[in-house]
This record gives structure tokens, sequence and C-alpha cells, in this order.
């Protein structure tokens, strides 16, 4: 837990995603298309990353893959974000956090 809150602080936006996972590349394509510049950790990237999958899924994303921190805060996965979006409340949350600047 300690190691995914040091990955997250002080970020306005971060993802964690899997470099084989077409949910999470889909999910980084919707936030980037606000114009926001998320910070990726690809979990098959890194070195601790069965460590830090296990932590996300403790913090009750299953799978652990897409996670959506946005002002510090979990989101959530895809379902999350995608309800967001249609909500018409994703863009705000961004907005809020520092992530975009429009």
């Amino acid at each position: 837990m300690d190691t995914v809150n040091r990955l997250v602080e002080e970020k306005a936006l971060v993802i964690f995603s899997r470099s084989s996972c077409c949910i999470s590349h889909s999910v980084l394509q919707l936030i980037s298309s606000y114009g926001a510049n998320a910070t990726v950790y690809e979990l098959d990237d890194m070195s601790n990353g069965q460590e830090v999958d296990k932590a996300l899924q403790k913090l009750g994303l299953r799978p652990g893959v897409p996670a959506v921190f946005i002002g510090q805060k979990l989101v959530g996965g895809a379902k999350e974000i995608i309800s967001l979006q249609i909500q018409g409340k994703l863009m705000p949350m961004l907005k809020e956090a520092g992530a975009i600047w429009v």
C-alpha cells in the first residue's frame, strides 16, 4: 500500500496499467483526449509490478488494472472512468485536480 501511495503522491493523474491490456489503453486514450498528461506505470515493466498489483487489488480493484488516481485519490478502474465520462463528471475532476488546464 505504501508503494502505491508513494507512486501517486504529488501527481495530478496516475494510471496503473499493463502494456498488453487493451482496456487500460482505452482508458488512457479517453483521458488523454482531454489533453491530460498522465503519469503511467506499466506494471509488467516494473520490478515490483506484482507487489503493486496486489496492493491495487487490496484497494478493491479486480482486476488490478487499469487503476486511475485523480488528485491522489483512487477513482477506480475502467467501469468507473466510463461512468464518470457518461455523467459528464470526468473532465471537471481532471480540471479540479490540475491534470488539465482548459
